[in-house]
């Protein structure tokens, strides 16, 4: 008698589509995220380049979202920047004007710190109290909200250093800050590519290959961004500005690579070693994106084969800019390469590491064989 009352059941295809809303809703937002994080690379790109970093000589989670709003203000931040070695050593000449230039750089790259912070943990607090994340994304992106909170802190350290006894950051800690920016970055894209249909990739032979030499890249890549932050600490792109070689030899001198005591020093202080690895770096990365690109390139379709080619041109544009940024030297701030160029050569390393991001998870996670 109560069959009348047993209507068919769309929940499965309610839930599916609720579902497919949310994973697609939460990628956007670490698409976002992603996108932010860019743009920060970027920002403190130039504020390195501009000797802008060491402007703001305090840390003020709060109020330092606001800028001097006056012109009292604005000299009292001046005074407090002339107390530090690099105004006294590098311009003494400054004046209020030339302050405040570098002064918007070092505030727009901590305001957008800050912005990174709230897009990132506000909407996911949201997500999670209204249980539109996947159970499996929830430690990701507790540990990528880690990771910021570990960005800001690792940012005063760096600051820190270059405001007693220095002139500039520790290029140490600028490469450590660098490197978290990038880790961040990696990992939202990550999570994000994980989020969603799959689009599968056939792998006719060889996927653990072709996945070993993807993560392999990645890594690789990860350490160029690294001793990317020591050339742009030690100013090392200013120093054998030629190419393929460097002073006449394609590997320098023993005694100018290790002159430094103890020799590991010269990992980290010396502009030409490091300029050194560098250029041996970005050789080995151009290798591994040729290999995986024929091996892609015969082994597997679709999306694999497809990234791969993405990937080795990624490398190429981005070791022409290298080069041209080392070659093409003119220095409008204080020493620093041609801005444009510099920045340019960042921002291709930064999509290198999205494209080696990308190709490593999808031979990871959405590879078939047959």
């Amino acid at each position: 008698m109560e069959d009348w009352l047993h209507f068919p059941q769309p929940v499965p295809a309610i839930r599916h589509h609720a579902t497919a809303a949310n994973a697609r809703a939460v990628r956007n937002w670490l698409w976002l995220v992603a996108g932010l994080v860019f743009l920060m690379v970027i920002v403190g790109g130039a504020t390195r380049l501009t000797e802008s970093g060491l402007s703001i000589v305090q840390w003020k989670p709060v109020t330092g979202v606001l800028p001097p709003l006056s012109q009292q203000e604005w000299q009292e931040a001046f005074e407090a920047y002339k107390q530090i070695p690099q105004y006294r050593e590098l311009f003494p000449d400054m004046d209020v004007a030339g302050f405040k230039y570098i002064y918007a750089w070092e505030w727009a790259h901590r305001l957008l710190g800050r912005l990174i912070g709230v897009v990132f943990a506000v909407p996911l607090i949201w997500f999670w109290a209204t249980g539109r994340l996947p159970r499996s994304a929830k430690p990701k992106l507790v540990g990528i909200l880690a990771l910021g909170a570990l960005q800001g802190g690792v940012g005063w350290w760096m600051v820190a250093s270059g405001l007693v006894n220095r002139i500039e950051v520790a290029q140490e800690r600028l490469a450590i800050h660098l490197l978290l920016a990038a880790l961040i970055f990696s990992a939202c894209l990550w999570v994000a590519g994980g989020l969603g249909p799959r689009a599968v990739s056939l792998v006719h032979e060889g996927a653990g290959r072709l996945k070993a030499v993807a993560l392999t890249i990645l890594a690789f890549v990860f350490l160029q961004i690294f001793v990317g932050g020591l050339v742009a600490g030690l100013r090392a792109g200013l120093v054998n500005n030629t190419w393929p070689l460097m002073d006449g030899a394609f590997i320098p001198p023993a005694d100018v690579l290790w002159r430094l005591e103890p020799f590991w020093t010269n990992l980290v202080d010396n502009p030409v070693t490091v300029q050194f690895f560098h250029r041996m770096i970005a050789y080995l990365i151009f290798a591994l994106a040729l290999g995986h690109l024929l091996d892609a390139w015969m082994n597997a379709e679709g999306r694999a084969r497809r990234g791969a080619a993405i990937l080795f041109g990624h490398v190429l544009m981005q070791i022409a800019l290298g080069v041209a940024t080392l070659v093409l030297v003119e220095p409008p701030f204080a020493g620093a390469p041609h801005l444009s160029l510099a920045l340019a050569h960042q921002a291709i390393g930064m999509a290198v590491l999205a494209v080696a991001t990308l190709q490593a998870r999808r031979l990871v996670q959405d590879v078939i064989t047959n």
